[in-house]
């Protein structure tokens, strides 16, 4: 479900410190509270709860272009097959630790796909550092940049992450 409280976003906000904090505490030590964009306009955050609980076990940011770049945008010039399209962004993707958080990972790009069906969303793109890129790969994202390879991203911590896009129109002809 969305995050639309601030009780909600803490969860969130927790979950994804805890994720990042797992495989990268530099970055983690900067996601201790929401981020600016998690209040942006053109974004929303997205939380998963256990249903026995209520605790967080996912969450994720999705950002629009409708009114401003995306972040990753800060750091790489889209191509011109994506300059005029309809494009959401999914970042600070976290999942709760064991088993339980493979299947939060399948539901939340699942919300992520079916927000860009209810919104009339084009692409959806990512940007994925190593070996987390591979996994979007299987889900049939394409590189942006095959050329390029990794690029240091400045909303990342300027980790090299890959640039991989969704082609949602085509989606079921796809798979």
């Amino acid at each position: 479900r969305l995050a639309t409280s601030e009780a909600d976003l803490a969860k969130a906000v927790s979950i994804r410190y805890q994720a990042y904090a797992r495989h990268l505490p530099e970055v983690a030590a900067t996601l201790d509270r929401p981020e600016s964009l998690d209040h942006d306009e053109g974004a929303v955050v997205v939380l998963a709860e256990s249903k026995l609980d209520g605790t967080p076990v996912g969450t994720m940011r999705i950002q629009n272009n409708r009114n401003k770049k995306l972040a990753l945008e800060h750091s790489v010039d889209l191509p011109g097959w994506l300059k005029d399209e309809s494009i959401i962004e999914i970042a600070r993707f976290g999942v709760a630790e064991g088993r339980i958080g493979r299947l939060v990972k399948t539901v939340l790009v699942k919300a992520g796909f079916q927000y860009c069906l209810l919104n009339d969303i084009d692409w959806l793109v990512i940007a994925a550092r190593s070996p987390l890129d591979r996994q979007y790969e299987k889900l049939l994202f394409q590189d942006v940049f095959p050329e390029t390879g990794f690029i240091p991203m400045q909303h990342a911590g300027n980790i090299p992450h890959r640039v991989l896009a969704f082609d949602v129109a085509n989606a079921y002809e796809k798979w």
